[in-house]
């Protein structure tokens, strides 16, 4: 047992009915289109608990296959999606070429959710065989007029750039990059960029090199996959690289969203240890402390500053007024880690400015508020 390879699993139901084969098999040959979408319902019940339904397969291409009602077109692909389609050597068996046409069909169907659910399908196919004679046809679906085909043809082109790379898809780079170009849903956009992130983040550095500008008033998904690039670059040697990676970081620290600020700042710490590098994480993370108002944030952010004062003291001791400013919290926990930071930092150059500080946050605590002895 401990040598045979389990299959992968996509879809994971649990159902506990049992049905009689031969009543499904009637049904999806005699019956009506609704008694044929409850079969095939119960097929894929049955699959997604480990019986084997192959012996469905020819009366399944004969009566359902042709069907024009999309439930029963998603319940074929369901079907389709669990169904073993290699032989015990690895090879296609020969009856799934039959699908290919229909497959072929549903990418070139008038209607965009068939042709979305098909490409999502298509996601989760290994099999080269089945994919190759689809090419043109999901290619044909980067430039549809509805976003959700889009979407899913670009996420189709990635899996099947990650199962056989240049072999299929020899040009498949260069393509996304065009197609980013052109490109003005937000998720469409963000499948791209990742799957250009992984195949070629050389190119993918340079197209974003070329939108520097509007990097900042990018959305927080899109800000997101820019980082974890870079992020994924600085495990790599870049060498001279190195500028290039933190032009994109310090222009999308500029982001209105708290994560992409965040994310910036412990990346740009990973990049460089420059004085102006620390001194901009810095005040990313002081930033923080003042405009975001989840305490469990705050701590967070005081955890990465705490980390910053044990490596560069000298740098977070011109910063100490502004660490300060988290003292605005009514948080006890907040106020005890904001003032144990800036303990750690008093000089001569700023008590005096601290000691003012301190004395006006205690003039503000009122008798009567809750805890007050333990916030003074």
């Amino acid at each position: 047992m401990l040598g045979q390879a389990e299959t992968y699993c996509t879809v994971l139901v649990s159902y506990e009915k049992n049905f009689n084969t031969n009543q499904i098999k009637d049904a999806l040959e005699k019956g009506s289109e609704k008694e044929k979408r409850e079969a095939m319902k119960k097929c894929v019940y049955l699959m997604l608990n480990g019986e084997n339904m192959s012996q469905l397969f020819m009366t399944i291409v004969r009566y359902v296959l042709p069907s024009e009602d999309h439930s029963i077109q998603k319940l074929l692909l369901l079907y389709l999606e669990q169904l073993r389609k290699t032989d015990a050597s690895g090879k296609l068996l020969p009856e799934m070429i039959l699908i290919c046409q229909n497959l072929r069909n549903n990418l070139q169907h008038p209607n965009e959710y068939l042709r979305g659910v098909t490409l999502r399908f298509l996601c989760r196919i290994k099999e080269v065989e089945i994919l190759e004679p689809l090419i043109p046809s999901i290619l044909s679906n980067l430039e549809h007029r509805h976003s959700f085909v889009r979407r899913n043809a670009v996420s189709a082109v990635s899996a099947m750039y990650a199962i056989a790379g240049e072999n299929l898809l020899p040009d498949a780079a260069e393509m996304i990059e065009r197609f980013l170009g052109t490109e003005q849903d937000v998720s469409a956009r963000r499948n791209a960029l990742m799957m250009l992130c992984k195949t070629a983040p050389d190119l993918a550095v340079q197209y974003l090199l070329s939108q520097l500008d509007q990097l900042p008033s990018w959305v927080d998904i899109l800000q997101l996959v820019v980082i974890n690039l870079v992020r994924e670059v600085c495990r790599q040697s870049i060498g001279d690289q190195k500028g290039k990676y933190i032009k994109l970081v310090l222009a999308l620290m500029q982001s209105q969203h708290a994560s992409v600020a965040y994310e910036c700042a412990t990346t740009l710490m990973q990049l460089s240890h420059t004085p102006s590098a620390v001194r901009a994480a810095a005040n990313c993370y002081c930033g923080l402390l003042v405009t975001h108002s989840d305490n469990n944030v705050k701590l967070i952010v005081l955890d990465r500053l705490e980390h910053l004062k044990a490596q560069h003291p000298e740098i977070l001791g011109d910063m100490v007024m502004d660490i300060l400013r988290a003292l605005q919290s009514p948080n006890i926990d907040v106020k005890s880690k904001t003032l144990g930071i800036v303990l750690d930092l008093l000089s001569p150059r700023n008590i005096e400015e601290v000691v003012l500080a301190l004395k006006k946050e205690v003039m503000k605590i009122s008798d009567t508020m809750e805890g007050a002895a333990e916030h003074r």
